[in-house]
């Protein structure tokens, strides 16, 4: 009996943290792609245009790229924040994001600054702008693992 009673108990949190992260997903997706539309297209496009000789030409923008590695982003994102999910709520979320911005957001800016002829300026907005999108996406990764049941981290 007591075999059957947890067989269950984990069948359920399996389910529900499958459910965390496919929602998960779809919001991360979603948000990272939203925002980098704002900021690659309309904060940026300005700035983007007034350095076009460093840039591909719009015609040969591969962007049927952003959103498959958006998606593979995204995976990741929510599936290495559902490893560790404490159930803190939004602060471990904003936590999380900060900690990935500071891994992929600002190596890539810097390194990009270093080895591209771009201004310094666009570097810094890179990090900025990228890391305010990792903390937004945290925090509602949170908020959705929240809303979807208890903090348990069994998968």
């Amino acid at each position: 009996m007591l075999w059957t009673s947890t067989s269950v108990l984990l069948h359920t949190e399996e389910k529900t943290m499958n459910k965390r992260i496919w929602i998960g997903f779809v919001t991360v997706f979603v948000t990272t792609q939203l925002i980098e539309g704002l900021v690659g297209f309309i904060l940026l496009g300005p700035t983007y245009s007034h350095s076009s000789h460093i840039w591909r030409p719009i015609a040969e923008v591969k962007l049927w790229m952003l959103p498959v590695t958006g998606a593979f982003f995204s995976f990741f994102f929510v599936f290495i924040f559902s490893k560790g999910y404490e159930g803190k709520g939004l602060l471990e979320g904003v936590r999380y994001g900060t900690y990935a911005a500071l891994m992929i957001v600002l190596p890539h800016a810097y390194n990009s600054y270093a080895t591209l002829q771009i201004p310094y300026s666009i570097a810094l907005q890179w990090f900025l702008f990228g890391t305010l999108e990792y903390i937004i996406a945290g925090a509602l990764l949170s908020i959705a693992f929240q809303l979807l049941g208890s903090s348990s981290t069994s998968t």
